[in-house]
């Protein structure tokens, strides 16, 4: 098993148990001066609700821009009502931004596997329903192929004791989520799902990762 499947491998182990190893390796993570010579490239991920993606990934280093939105679905335009609703068949997402030249695809999607449960089908935690499903939505085969590979490497080394239920499909249509969606995590910080489902994540991934590439 290489490291990277080790370190996944502690990471679900660090949000099973409340004591979490002290020798995981720690990254920073903080976000890019929008003014510097980028390289943009952009990639779709599911993972539950989109509040708890979007508060993940704003604080990643090389990540330029995360928007909340709805996608690969059949309803026309639709509603956060609707889409709750489980009926339009839209997945909440997170649009992730990022400079390539300063983070690569690979790491987005081992951030992407290590922040979720990739085995619980149309679920994470009591949040459930097919809006919830846990995807990778693309937007060309390289990234595809890319995720695949990675997907069906994490399945080879059992790293869960079930298989992993994500979907890797190309991105059919992102239709943006509602303007209040933005940025919720910040703007809400004492509201009940932030306050108890959101903060608790962020602080176990900042207790893993925040530590030296952030100076958190």
């Amino acid at each position: 098993m290489n490291y990277l499947l080790i370190s996944i491998w502690c990471f679900v182990i660090s949000f099973s148990y409340p004591n979490m190893p002290k020798d995981i390796k720690q990254f920073k993570i903080k976000n890019n001066d929008m003014n510097e010579n980028v390289s943009r490239d952009t990639i779709v991920f599911g993972a539950g609700c989109f509040w708890c993606v979007e508060a993940i990934f704003q604080n990643v280093n090389g990540v330029l821009e995360v928007i909340p939105g709805y996608c690969n679905g059949f309803t026309k335009n639709p509603t956060y009502k609707e889409v709750c609703s489980g009926q339009s068949g839209h997945a909440e997402v997170a649009r992730i931004v990022f400079d390539s030249q300063k983070i690569e695809l690979s790491r987005l999607l081992e951030i992407f596997w290590k922040t979720h449960d990739p085995t619980t089908l149309n679920r994470q935690g009591n949040d459930i329903g097919s809006q919830y499903r846990s995807g990778v939505f693309c937007l060309n085969n390289n990234q595809l192929e890319q995720a695949q590979g990675y997907k069906d490497q994490l399945d080879s080394e059992k790293i869960w004791s079930n298989p992993i239920v994500t979907q890797i499909e190309m991105l059919d249509e992102f239709y943006e989520a509602e303007n209040y969606h933005h940025n919720y995590f910040n703007n809400n910080r004492n509201q009940g799902y932030c306050k108890y489902v959101i903060e608790p994540k962020l602080d176990k991934y900042n207790k893993v990762f925040g530590t030296i590439d952030s100076g958190k």
